[in-house]
């Protein structure tokens, strides 16, 4: 009796319905697109959210960790504004005030510690009374131990 089927009953089972006897074709694939899809959304959240780290990694050492840290509380925080300011900051060319300024105060090292003193000429009042430091010697003096 249990050989035949209903007369009512269809003769064919769709595709999308599971067979009593084994496992579901659908679920399987459904499975493996839910897995690949969640690790590619991954993927392209985690490239979206270092852009403005790839995009501050030409530029100024300074600049680059400003986005950096930026990047990191917006990803802690999940607050966006943090990002936000890391894009806008990355996207922007900051000038470079610190090699003209370096520049300068070596420059200045070395007037102040040069004080050049010809044979013939006559050595100024008010340098005359304080000698020069002892850590620091003049330019004659530098001139006697070049030859090293």
């Amino acid at each position: 009796m249990g050989d035949q089927l209903h007369p009512m009953a269809p003769h064919h089972l769709p595709f999308y319905l599971a067979p009593g006897s084994g496992t579901d074709p659908l679920m399987v694939v459904m499975g493996v697109f839910l897995i690949g899809t969640v690790l590619w959304v991954g993927t392209l959240y985690w490239k979206l959210h270092s852009l403005p780290e790839r995009m501050a990694h030409k530029s100024q050492k300074l600049q680059f960790e400003f986005v950096a840290v930026l990047g990191l509380i917006s990803l802690f925080t999940h607050m966006h504004i943090f990002w936000i300011a890391g894009l806008l900051l990355a996207m922007i060319d900051l000038p470079d005030f610190g090699t003209p300024l370096r520049s300068i105060a070596g420059s200045v090292e070395k007037i102040a510690e040069a004080t050049p003193v010809a044979d013939g000429e006559e050595i100024p009042a008010d340098s005359a009374a304080e000698p020069p430091p002892a850590d620091k010697p003049g330019l004659l003096k530098e001139k006697e131990h070049s030859h090293v």
